[in-house]
């Protein structure tokens, strides 16, 4: 079913072994390599160019096409200014989620599914899939469900948390089961050295290192009682499977949660209100933000996530 594949290659190590296990499995695969950010607008800034330099050396020793394709406008209008607006109105927002939801998951998948007619996509998101890595488990009439991957400590599923049903269904991550140092090896043995080592991208999506401290000022870290907080209210959630069947029956959903990709998951008990969720935590976080996702998890499943709106702040101390 699945022959013709379009892997997003951003010339990191992670993308590229997705590619290479997509090659070794004899799919048809094609490189495309996003270029979101139009760098003439900086002075001094660094550019992608030596991102797709790396890109186009992966696709060379691997015997793929590369196409290189631009989402500048999309990204401005869907990602840049809804960040630029909600710092302005004091809210933490997450380019990342939103990048993955409206270019990577939407316009790279419409664009590869229109002009390079895949039959799928890829990418090196640490990340599965109820279908499963190379879509081996893909049902037409059944939803698919997000699932963390084997490396837990590069788990990318709070990223991918607002990504829509109908382009996860036809989206293979191919390093599901591989833990980082595998993924490097692999890069190693087949001798994409440029990128093997590489480190990994610390920028905002796929626009690579920009100097954003120049739009907002850095808040240095205090203790102070009242940025631990354990109540928060969100707007509607999105869901990438279904409903939790405990929230449609106005009944109280207990799962695991998380605000930041790098923390631990903590227990708490979601019902519904009229904006959106009620979450409440097992214990008190520091630092919620009005702005930020609550991502959502039940084992191993990431059932999707929703935007803080309100955190009720513990003032007492």
């Amino acid at each position: 079913m699945f022959k013709k594949i379009a892997v997003g290659i951003s010339g990191g190590v992670d993308s590229s072994v997705a590619a290479l296990l997509l090659k070794r499995a004899n799919y048809k695969v094609e490189g495309v390599f996003m270029r979101n950010w139009d760098s003439n607008y900086e002075v001094g800034s660094c550019s992608d160019e030596k991102d797709f330099e790396d890109a186009s050396f992966v696709c060379r020793k691997l015997d793929i096409p590369l196409h290189r394709v631009h989402f500048i406008k999309e990204y401005w209008n869907d990602v840049f200014t809804v960040l630029l607006k909600e710092y302005e109105t004091g809210l933490t927002p997450n380019p990342d989620i939103l990048c993955n939801r409206y270019i990577k998951f939407d316009s790279f998948f419409e664009h590869c599914r229109n002009n390079l007619e895949v039959d799928a996509i890829a990418t090196g998101h640490y990340a599965n899939t109820s279908f499963g890595p190379f879509l081996e488990n893909y049902l037409e009439n059944e939803g698919v469900k997000l699932l963390r991957p084997v490396d837990k400590h590069k788990d990318q599923t709070f990223f991918l948390s607002q990504v829509k049903q109908f382009s996860l269904r036809k989206c293979m991550f191919p390093i599901a089961n591989l833990m980082k140092s595998e993924v490097r090896d692999l890069a190693r043995k087949e001798g994409l050295l440029p990128v093997a080592d590489k480190k990994d991208s610390t920028g905002i999506c796929f626009i690579g290192k920009r100097r954003f401290k120049d739009f907002i000022d850095d808040v240095s870290g205090t203790s102070h009682p009242a940025l631990w907080n354990n109540i928060c209210i969100s707007d509607k959630p999105h869901w990438i499977n279904e409903v939790p069947e405990e929230l449609n029956d106005n009944n109280v959903l207990n799962c695991t949660f998380r605000f930041q990709h790098t923390k631990p998951l903590e227990p708490c008990r979601i019902v519904n209100n009229p904006e959106g969720l009620t979450i409440i935590l097992n214990n008190s976080l520091r630092a919620l933000t009005e702005g930020q996702f609550a991502c959502f998890y039940r084992g191993d499943e990431c059932l999707g996530s929703a935007k803080i709106k309100h955190v009720c702040h513990n003032l007492v101390y």
